[in-house]
């Protein structure tokens, strides 16, 4: 409550996903009051596993979820790398305690699902963050007051709110990015990911405890333990034209087995284990596009949405919602200029990761000469100096 008595406006986030309820545990810990909306009517389990690396687990512990995720979470000791052509063994990355002695976080790999329900419950146990689901927001109009209105859409018709400020947390395919002009919309890359989960113990053991990379021509593959080590999250993805009317849809284990039709026998004989699998149209977002517009911005996908590279996605969307709040203290004055603000300070590294995951792209799916001087390069490598490549992603904390 003000001074007079009256309700402080709130800050609105569209998007109740893993960026927009970190930052509204992130602002509310400023002082703000917090009204959440998600067009979607109930939050269920979409996606698979992601990489939750020590920059984001700063964030988490600074916000006080990450014991809560520890029973979800897997830390693999090491990340081998196999060659999806030979089926040999490449190299490896040390990960597990030597991440966590060089950097003081974890190094976890975890279900999105997991993530999104724990910080779900967190949001939904703070009194002052609101979530209202079956909401869309429409637009965001100035008034002659110290407030803005957001115009929003649910069950009941047209609504409207007064608020402070309105952060577009709604990925990919982000209306709110519709109000920032000058916007870029999401662009396909040509690739495709093919994903499954499936009980570990109906992977060879071989399988069940690091995670795994394995790279071909045009292609490649990632698989790793999720769920506290009970499930195997498989990554497969391939360069491949999209021609389904939405950007995710169902395929069949004869497709995905049709398309790795040239990979070892052990690999094939993954593939075929799962049951059901779905398949997703990779899109990214130029970064170096406008991400804030008078009273709003954008944060995560909506601002930057990146290719699963650098499997920093997630990472960077809980960074954005960690930084947007310490531009918005409570007695924050100036709104626009925090928010611009805001985007002057994440551009550069959201912009540079997202540079590194396109460039990996084509590393990774090299072939012939250039292929053979990767891999020879990963065989001379030590384990620790490749992990010591992301010093400057893994070591960024809030505090930086």
């Amino acid at each position: 409550m003000s001074e007079n008595g009256e309700s402080p406006h709130p800050v609105v986030i569209a998007g109740a996903g893993i960026g927009g309820l970190t930052a509204a545990l992130a602002l509310h810990r400023q002082g703000h009051e917090i009204v959440l909306f998600d067009k979607v009517s109930q939050l269920s389990e979409v996606g698979a596993g992601l990489q939750l690396s020590p920059n984001a687990c700063a964030v988490l512990k600074d916000l006080g979820v990450l014991d809560a995720l520890q029973p979800f979470a897997y830390a693999p000791e090491r990340l081998r790398i196999w060659s999806g052509v030979s089926g040999e063994q490449i190299s490896h990355v040390a990960l597990g305690s030597f991440i966590k002695q060089r950097h003081g976080n974890p190094f976890w790999v975890i279900h999105r699902a997991d993530l999104q329900r724990v910080l779900l419950e967190q949001v939904q146990a703070t009194p002052g963050i609101s979530v209202r689901l079956g909401t869309e927001v429409l637009d965001l109009i100035s008034t002659p007051y110290d407030s803005m209105v957001c115009n929003f859409q649910d069950d009941d018709g047209v609504g409207k709110l007064n608020c402070k400020a309105l952060i577009g947390a709604d990925g990919v395919w982000s209306k709110t990015r519709q109000m920032v002009p000058s916007h870029e919309n999401a662009q396909f890359s040509g690739q495709v990911a093919y994903r499954a989960t499936l009980p570990i113990d109906q992977v060879p053991a071989r399988w069940t405890t690091d995670s795994g990379l394995w790279l071909h021509r045009n292609s490649h593959l990632v698989h790793y333990p999720i769920r506290g080590g009970r499930e195997l999250n498989i990554v497969a993805l391939v360069e491949e034209p999209w021609s389904d009317q939405t950007w995710s849809a169902k395929a069949d284990k004869e497709t995905v087995l049709h398309v790795f039709k040239d990979w070892p026998a052990e690999i094939r004989n993954l593939l075929g284990l799962p049951s059901n699998w779905l398949k997703w149209a990779l899109c990214s977002v130029d970064a170096s596009g406008p991400w804030a517009h008078g009273h709003m911005t954008l944060l995560g996908d909506a601002a930057h949405a990146m290719l699963p590279y650098m499997a920093q996605g997630a990472a960077m969307a809980i960074e954005d919602a960690a930084i947007l709040a310490k531009h918005l203290p409570a007695d924050v004055e100036n709104i626009p200029a925090a928010l611009r603000s805001f985007e002057r300070q994440r551009k550069p590294r959201a912009s540079r990761i997202q540079g590194i995951a396109r460039r990996n792209a084509r590393v990774f799916h090299f072939s012939g000469a250039p292929a053979f001087a990767r891999d020879t390069v990963l065989r001379f490598s030590k384990p620790e100096k490749l992990a010591a490549r992301f010093d400057d992603i893994y070591g960024w904390s809030p505090e930086l």
